[in-house]
């Protein structure tokens, strides 16, 4: 799995690839909490878990990302680990991280939403991308 931050004219794009579907899409939420804070202070001490279905996989990437951006915000939280699972346009998966703290974490760029720009979501040549643009 990788992950990849991208020029945009106003905003930030983040892709996420991978073997699998889900991989692409853990690697799209690494990508979007490393354009927040730097993931490498940020430990897996809370965990959450989280649902979400939509018509077809675009939709449900988005979903995935503002799912995890509100439960960010709600909780006052960072994600630094994610795991997918993905069925017939359901995902059940968990994200991992911490309370922010704004000294040691060193907050960058606030996220506000994924959205439909940019959006992507394909199996090319055997390995799966999946981006859009975030809103910041």
């Amino acid at each position: 799995m990788t992950f990849e931050i991208f020029e945009h004219k106003a905003d930030v794009g983040i892709r996420g690839r991978g073997k699998t579907l889900e991989e692409a899409f853990e690697g799209a939420a690494i990508a979007m909490f490393s354009v927040m804070v730097d993931l490498r202070t940020v430990q897996p001490l809370e965990t959450f878990e989280i649902e979400v279905s939509a018509s077809d996989e675009e939709a449900l990437f988005v979903e995935w990302l503002n799912e995890l951006l509100s439960l960010a915000d709600l909780n006052d939280m960072v994600f630094s680990e994610f795991d997918v699972e993905i069925s017939e346009n359901r995902l059940k998966g968990r994200a991992a991280g911490e309370k922010l703290d704004l000294k040691r974490h060193e907050p960058k760029t606030e996220v506000k939403a994924a959205t439909y720009s940019s959006l992507l979501v394909k199996n090319e040549n055997g390995s799966y991308v999946a981006q859009c643009i975030v809103d910041v």
